[in-house]
This record gives structure tokens, C-alpha cells and sequence, in this order.
């Protein structure tokens, strides 16, 4: 029963860390859009930085979970 609530966890974190990914990539790409306002395109950048951290958190859990599988 721990293998199989251990598998959920991991591909749910695996999904958030996919969804995270996205969402850096999106913010990346409006920091680099010279057509954006400097304090859009600075809270942008700052929010891609956030989402890789995120990103890399989701990471280290869903292995993490898939080690206790």
C-alpha cells in the first residue's frame, strides 16, 4: 500500500515540476520581450526564478518518492 501511495506522490510531482517548467519558460520568454514594460519584464524575470526553484524542488520530491517505490 506505501508503493502504491508513493508512486501517486511521485508522478504528482512529477507533474508539478512539469507545470513549473512551463511556467519558467513562459516567464522567461516575457523578461526577454523587449515590447514589455522594464517592471513587467523585471517581475517576470523574478518569477522564472522562482518557478526553477520550484521546479527543481518537485524534482528532488518525486525521486525522492520513486527511491521508496
Amino acid at each position: 500500500m506505501e508503493s502504491v501511495k508513493n508512486a501517486v506522490n511521485s508522478a504528482s510531482e512529477t507533474v508539478q515540476e512539469g507545470l513549473r517548467g512551463t511556467s519558467k519558460e513562459a516567464n522567461k520568454d516575457v523578461a526577454k520581450d523587449s515590447n514589455q514594460s522594464i517592471g513587467t519584464r523585471a517581475s517576470a524575470a523574478k518569477d522564472a526564478v522562482g518557478d526553477k526553484a520550484e521546479e527543481q524542488k518537485h524534482s528532488g520530491k518525486a525521486e525522492a518518492h520513486k527511491q521508496q517505490i
